[in-house]
């Protein structure tokens, strides 16, 4: 059963076949650790450990690369506004280098709560720039740099297929744009170096051949992802969002001097809505993980609410359907863990969720299909072994959850008796009605071969 997968750039669902049998090479654009991550940059983080996941489960070994971009994102990506490091350290009081690495760090903890594996190589734009300097010469030994009074930019117009990632109408973009676009020579292009302000001094700043300055946004992947994973690797991923900027960027400054698209399959994970709207944090409030929990809800509900959606589909979030999805996962663990020890897995359920999983990551598919295990007359020991295979790529640790050993209070106890007094006596309407004053106060009261067994509700 061969992988399939939607390439951005083909806009097809296409056969993978990894570059090099020994190794599949993932770079996934990171977060800029100005802020913390909300839960929309988390999706995209999500599908993208799903993709990984999917491949390990195909029996590829993964090389999987994250960026951070710790300088040159700035708020407008025109190349203008300040850099959003720099930004951000005001608004704390960090310096920048003190911001990147609290965000970062909170960044990785969002990512062991979600159960989302670690990247094999993190690699830092600060840590880079003598690779994006190089990697700017390069560019520029082949036509394709000029220079204004602020940095050096990228000249697009110079590339015949400049766009096609996203599709753009250049020509469209160019009219009205006169005003937008400055002393650059056409609105496409975009910044690889940045001057530092005359009369400032940042604090994230290096010298160049060009003169004292920082990188451009978009010259830090090409230059990091060529040197962990070469000139054209198997895939590329990032949000949505990526696509008509930041990534038709890399494309374009690869094409320039390397001669390749990068990437031989380009993957981008779509929004999460707020309402009718995207959730960004340019609009001043967005839901943090942390948040979730807040709420007493799991990170591994909102992990399992994103699985059912596909990742080409924008998804919106709400507190009912939140509440919807804990109880949903609560009840699969708690049937899972009824089940008692594992067995050998089903042939058949697992040729049915890989013909989900492989078609193009299809999760809302591959999740629904355990309604039919647990449906199926298959042994419990069997129905265990199969989901724990699917959790290899579901990644919601069925294997690891135990049930919360809550204390019952003597009146819930009380009520329970009461319950059991009245059936024996046959009296069924007294023992609803006592079933109903334990469910309002929060409990569960199930009727057993062994006698009656309170829970608490999930």
């Amino acid at each position: 059963m061969s992988l399939q997968l939607f390439d951005t750039y083909t806009r097809q669902v296409r056969k993978f076949e990894p570059l090099n049998p020994e190794e599949v090479g993932i770079y996934a654009c990171g977060p800029t650790v100005y802020d913390y991550a909300h839960i929309g940059n988390l999706r995209t983080y999500l599908f993208q450990d799903i993709l990984r996941r999917t491949l390990e489960y195909a029996g590829y070994k993964v090389k999987h690369v994250m960026n951070i971009t710790d300088v040159g994102h700035l708020t407008s990506d025109a190349d203008t506004g300040e850099d959003k490091m720099e930004q951000g350290s005001k608004r704390t009081g960090m310096t920048a280098w003190e911001l990147a690495d609290f965000y970062t760090e909170a960044f990785r903890n969002n990512l062991t709560a979600l159960n989302i594996l670690e990247p094999h190589i993190w690699c830092k734009a600060t840590d880079h720039i003598q690779e994006q300097i190089a990697f700017i010469e390069e560019i520029e030994k082949h036509g394709f740099v000029y220079k204004t009074s602020d940095g050096i930019y990228f000249l697009s117009q110079k590339l015949n297929d400049y766009g096609h990632l996203a599709r753009l109408n250049i020509d469209g973009l160019q009219a009205g744009a006169r005003v937008e676009q400055g002393e650059k020579k056409a609105i496409t292009d975009f910044a690889l170096w940045k001057f530092s302000p005359q009369h400032e001094t940042r604090q994230m700043e290096w010298d160049s051949p060009w003169g004292r300055g920082f990188p451009g946004w978009h010259i830090e992947c090409s230059a990091m992802s060529a040197k962990y994973l070469g000139d054209f690797f198997d895939i590329h991923c990032g949000g949505e969002d990526h696509i008509p900027v930041h990534h038709t960027n890399e494309i374009a400054q690869n094409q320039a001097c390397r001669g390749t698209t990068l990437a031989n399959f380009w993957m981008h994970g779509y929004f999460l809505q707020m309402g009718n709207a995207k959730m960004a944090k340019s609009a001043g409030a967005f839901i943090r993980l942390e948040t979730l929990q807040e709420q007493n809800i799991d990170p591994l509900v909102y992990r399992y609410f994103c699985l059912t959606a596909h990742y080409r589909t924008q998804l919106s979030f709400s507190w009912e359907s939140m509440e919807a999805s804990r109880v949903a996962l609560n009840r699969l663990y708690r049937t899972c863990h009824e089940w008692g020890e594992a067995g050998e897995a089903d042939a058949s359920f697992l040729s049915k969720y890989e013909s989900f999983i492989y078609n193009d990551l299809n999760m809302p598919r591959a999740t629904a299909l355990i309604r039919d295990l647990i449906r199926s007359d298959l042994p419990n020991a069997v129905k265990k072994a199969t989901l724990l295979q699917f959790d290899k790529v579901l990644g919601l640790d069925f294997a690891h959850w135990e049930p919360v050993i809550e204390a019952i209070p003597d009146a819930i106890k009380a009520l329970a008796a009461a319950r059991e007094s009245a059936r024996e006596a046959k009296n069924w309407a007294e023992a609803d009605l006592i079933r109903d004053q334990i469910s309002a106060a929060g409990y569960a009261v199930e009727d057993t071969a062994k006698g009656s067994r309170l829970t608490p509700k999930p």
